[in-house]
C-alpha cells in the first residue's frame, strides 16, 4: 500500500529579494509551479576580436588574445511560468492572482515612494538625479543553482478571468540575465553570491567523469615522461 506522505514533495523554483547591505531576504517568491523547460545561453567574453587571426586569415583578432578572457561569460535564462488560482482551492483568492502578478511586476517597477522622492528632487533643481536602484535579486533552481539575477523580460498571457474580471490563469515568459563580478561594483553582495554560484559550477565540474583519448578514437604518443597531450607528443587518428 503507497502511503503518499512519505512521497518527497519536490522543491520549488523561485526569486528572493536580498537586502543588498546585510544580504538577508526580504520577500520570497516561490512559482506555483516549476516550468518543464528552461534556456540558457551563455556567451564568452572574449578578449581578443572576431575574425580569423591565422595565416593567410582576413580577420583581426590578436593571435596572443585569441584564448583569453575577459570575465565571466554572459548568461541568460528563459522560461515559461504558470499560475493558476483554481489548482489552490483551499487559498481564499477574492483578487484572483492580481497579487502574485504584481509581486512579480514590482520586480521591475520602482515604488510610487521612489518616483516621488525623485520628483521631488528635480523640482528642487537637483542637476543630477542619479537612475533608481532596483532590489537584488536571486533567481534559484534547487540548492545547485543560486545566482544574481536582473529580469530582462516578463511577458504575461492572462487566460482565465473570475466574474469580476480578475485574472485566475496566466502564463509568464520570464527572461534573465545572470550578474557576474562585471556588472557588480566591487563588495557588492550580489558579486560575492555570483563567486558562490560560479565555486559551485566548479566543483560539479570536478566531479564530472573524465574521457579518455581512446573513446575519441585518438592516441598519444610522447618522448617525454608524461603521457599527456604536450610537448613531444603527436596525436594520430585511428582509421
Amino acid at each position: 500500500m503507497t502511503r503518499y506522505a512519505d512521497i518527497p514533495k519536490p522543491i520549488r523554483s523561485g526569486i528572493v529579494v536580498v537586502d543588498p547591505d546585510r544580504g538577508t531576504p526580504q520577500r520570497i517568491i516561490v512559482l506555483q509551479f516549476n516550468p518543464d523547460t528552461l534556456e540558457r545561453s551563455l556567451s564568452p567574453q572574449s578578449a581578443g576580436g572576431s575574425g580569423d587571426s591565422g595565416g593567410g586569415g582576413s580577420g583581426t583578432g590578436d593571435r596572443n588574445e585569441a584564448l583569453r578572457l575577459k570575465g565571466p561569460a554572459q548568461e541568460t535564462w528563459k522560461f515559461t511560468a504558470e499560475i493558476d488560482a483554481t489548482d489552490q482551492f483551499e487559498v481564499a483568492a477574492p483578487d484572483g492572482i492580481h497579487p502574485q502578478l504584481a509581486t512579480l511586476e514590482m520586480l521591475v517597477q520602482p515604488t510610487t515612494q521612489q518616483i516621488r522622492d525623485a520628483t521631488r528632487l528635480s523640482q528642487k533643481g537637483a542637476i543630477e538625479i542619479s537612475p533608481i536602484e532596483m532590489p537584488l535579486t536571486l533567481f534559484t533552481w534547487g540548492s545547485k543553482r543560486v545566482m544574481p539575477v536582473r529580469i530582462t523580460e516578463l511577458s504575461i498571457n492572462e487566460s482565465a478571468f473570475d466574474v469580476n474580471l480578475n485574472p485566475i490563469r496566466a502564463s509568464l515568459s520570464i527572461g534573465l540575465k545572470v550578474l557576474t563580478v562585471s556588472d557588480l561594483p566591487a563588495g557588492h553582495k550580489g558579486a560575492d553570491l555570483y563567486m558562490a554560484h560560479l565555486a559551485q559550477k566548479e566543483r560539479l565540474a570536478a566531479a564530472a567523469r573524465r574521457g579518455s583519448l581512446g573513446g575519441l578514437g585518438l592516441t598519444s604518443a610522447g618522448t617525454g615522461a608524461g603521457t599527456g597531450i604536450g610537448t613531444g607528443v603527436t596525436l594520430t587518428g585511428r582509421g
